[in-house]
C-alpha cells in the first residue's frame, strides 16, 4: 500500500480542520442546551481501581519526548493517556497516530491552552470541539475525555464537555514536572501514588528520565498503570 508523503497528510489534516471548525461553529451557534447547571464538581480527579494507577501526560510540546515515553512504556507494558493540545496535534499527526498505535488512551486538552474558567459556554463548546474532532480524526479514536488547561475549568466548562459526551478529568497526584525539573523530586511524587490515582505528567527530559523507575515501582507495589478511562471504568 502506498504511503502518503507527509505534504499530503499535512493537506489532508488542513481541509479536515477546517471541516471541524465548520462543524463546531455550527454548534456554538446552535448550541444544545446540555446538562442542568448544578453542582460545578462533576468532574473526575482520581479513579475507582485499587491497583490501578493512571499517568496522564499534558502534551502541547515536547514531540521527542513524547517518542521516548512511549518507548519505555511498551518496555514496561505500561498503558496511559495522553491529553493533547490540538494546535500541537495539527502539527504532528503522525505522533498522534503513534500514540494510538501503540494502544493508548487520547484525550482532549483543548486547542489553545486557554483558560476555560474565563470562556462563555459558546466559547468552551468551540475550543473543546474542535480539538477533541480533530483528535478523533487523527487517531481513529473516539475521544471522550478533557483535561482543561491549568485545571482552570468553570460550570460552562462541564456543562460544554457534558453536552459533547466528554467527561472533565483533573489528577489527583501532580508531580510539578514541568516547573521543577529534578528526575528525583518527579520520581519521588509520582510513587507516592496509591490506587486509583491519577498522576499529572508532561513531556520532560527528566520525566522520561524518571520513568523507568517510577514504572518499576509500581510493579513493586503490586500497582498497574492503566489509562484513565479503564481506571474511571465504563459505570462513572
Amino acid at each position: 500500500m502506498k504511503r502518503l508523503s507527509s505534504r499530503t497528510v499535512s493537506a489532508l489534516t488542513n481541509l479536515a480542520l477546517a471541516l471541524i471548525l465548520v462543524a463546531v461553529a455550527a454548534v456554538c451557534f446552535f448550541p444544545s442546551a446540555g446538562p442542568a447547571s448544578g453542582d460545578v464538581d462533576r468532574v473526575f480527579r482520581r479513579g475507582n481501581l485499587k491497583d490501578g494507577v493512571s499517568l496522564m501526560f499534558n502534551v502541547y510540546w515536547g514531540t521527542d519526548e513524547v517518542y521516548k515515553i512511549l518507548d519505555v512504556l511498551d518496555e514496561y507494558g505500561a498503558k496511559a493517556t495522553f491529553f493533547l493540545g490540538g494546535s500541537w496535534a495539527d502539527d504532528n499527526a503522525v505522533c498522534v497516530r503513534e500514540i494510538a498505535g501503540r494502544g493508548h488512551e487520547i484525550g482532549s486538552h483543548g486547542y489553545f491552552h486557554l483558560s476555560h474558567d474565563k470562556l462563555s459556554y459558546e466559547e468552551n463548546v468551540q475550543e473543546i470541539g474542535t480539538s477533541a474532532e480533530l483528535l478523533s480524526l487523527l487517531s481513529g479514536q473516539t475521544v471522550s475525555l478533557f483535561a482543561p488547561p491549568s485545571g482552570a475549568y468553570g460550570e460552562e466548562t462541564v456543562r460544554a464537555a457534558e453536552s459533547m459526551g466528554l467527561k472533565v478529568v483533573l489528577w489527583s497526584r501532580d508531580t510539578v514536572d514541568w516547573r521543577d525539573k529534578d528526575e528525583e523530586v518527579c520520581f519521588a511524587r509520582a510513587t507516592k501514588a496509591q490506587g486509583g490515582d491519577l498522576v499529572l505528567m508532561h513531556p520532560m527530559a527528566h520525566t522520561v528520565c524518571a520513568l523507568p523507575r517510577i514504572l518499576k515501582t509500581y510493579e513493586t507495589l503490586g500497582l498497574r498503570a492503566v489509562t484513565v478511562g479503564e481506571n474511571l471504568g465504563e459505570d462513572t
